[in-house]
């Protein structure tokens, strides 16, 4: 199995137009993260896009690019990138130049997002919330096929026969498609044969047992190669020596941005209680090694992915845990999880 971290670069802005040291020394940590990630052996390394003021990432090939001059062998990865709002030319060009910086290690996992701000951040209407993904990822996929196209569409200018460069240093780009858990999400990865990747956040994994058995059914039903179907999961994780360790560690991180999202959406605060269940019986990978194995081995038998990301979750943790937790992650979890699974790590470019 690919064991690797997903990101979305949490930090507390400092509120002025610009001298923003807090995101400065925020995005150098993000790149000591990726660097040792890929120093213990981790497959997958992926960061999220947020046009929000709590988060420092809204360009993850940029960050992907940064990582590319730094790493020799991990996949760099967007999770995701919203595409709905952004533009599929604009965005096949900038993944290809990250994969040629890299030598062939970019990819995107692309989603609609689980934020709305990019849809008046870039003049597009929330009404359109489907038909825009829908017709992105058409012409994102086919970029991805050939060198000219013509394509027309409704939300977008056409294009008459025109080249697109550059072009990947791989054969193509990988494409995932990252979803929440709507069955025409699934149907639609399934019949195009594509790599989904789930966020499991506030449901226990058993709830996605059906969701997947619909991606399989619709990927078999057009027929597609089972055999090379792939199946990714993201649970929010912490890790480190004890189990009471690992909570210290994560819970004000964790309760801070509930919240925060929560006030947004209508939910109740988060309670110490809530967070046991979740962590307990639901989806939250936070505990001693041992704990972290059990539970990314239980997802494994319901689901049968074939990818685990671990989301980090640290705005109010210390770096040096995060750095910690990385290192478990690849030195003590990670070689158990491929071992027990059967399923090697399939990442390993070594471009020194």
């Amino acid at each position: 199995m690919e064991i690797g971290i997903s990101t979305f670069g949490e930090y507390s802005p400092s509120g002025s137009p610009g001298n923003d040291t807090q995101a400065a020394t925020r995005v150098q940590q993000l790149l000591e993260e990726v660097k040792l990630a890929d120093e213990v052996g981790l497959d997958v390394f992926a960061f999220g896009e947020h046009h929000r003021p709590d988060f420092v990432i809204s360009m993850p090939e940029i960050f992907m690019a940064a990582a590319a001059a730094i790493t020799k062998n991990i996949k760099l990865s967007s999770s995701v990138t919203v595409l709905s709002t952004a533009d599929p030319v604009k965005i096949f060009q900038s993944f290809s130049t990250v994969d040629l910086i890299s030598k062939g290690r970019a990819e995107i996992i692309a989603g609609r997002g689980s934020f709305i701000e990019s849809f008046p951040l870039f003049g597009y209407n929330l009404n359109d919330y489907s038909d825009l993904f829908a017709e992105k990822l058409d012409l994102l996929l086919k970029l991805n096929k050939s060198i000219n196209i013509s394509w027309n569409g409704r939300f977008r200018a056409p294009i008459n026969d025109r080249g697109v460069y550059p072009r990947p240093f791989q054969e193509s780009l990988p494409i995932w498609l990252g979803v929440g858990g709507t069955s025409a999400s699934a149907v639609r990865a399934g019949q195009l044969g594509m790599p989904m990747m789930i966020a499991i956040l506030g449901s226990a994994p058993e709830h996605f047992v059906a969701f997947v058995e619909l991606y399989r059914d619709a990927a078999r039903r057009a027929g597609h190669d089972m055999a090379g179907l792939q199946l990714g999961v993201s649970s929010q994780f912490m890790v480190a020596k004890t189990s009471a360790e690992a909570q210290r560690h994560f819970y004000p991180s964790y309760e801070k941005l509930m919240n925060r999202v929560g006030r947004d959406r209508g939910w109740s605060p988060m309670t110490p209680e809530q967070f046991s269940y979740l962590r307990e019986q639901g989806p939250l990978v936070v505990g001693s090694v041992q704990e972290a194995i059990d539970k990314i081995m239980q997802q494994h038998e319901l689901l049968g992915n074939t990818r685990f990301l671990a989301q980090l979750v640290t705005g109010q943790t210390p770096h040096k845990e995060v750095l910690k937790a990385i290192e478990l992650l690849g030195t003590e979890i990670a070689p158990v999880v491929r071992r027990e699974t059967g399923i090697a790590s399939g990442s390993r470019h070594h471009t020194d």
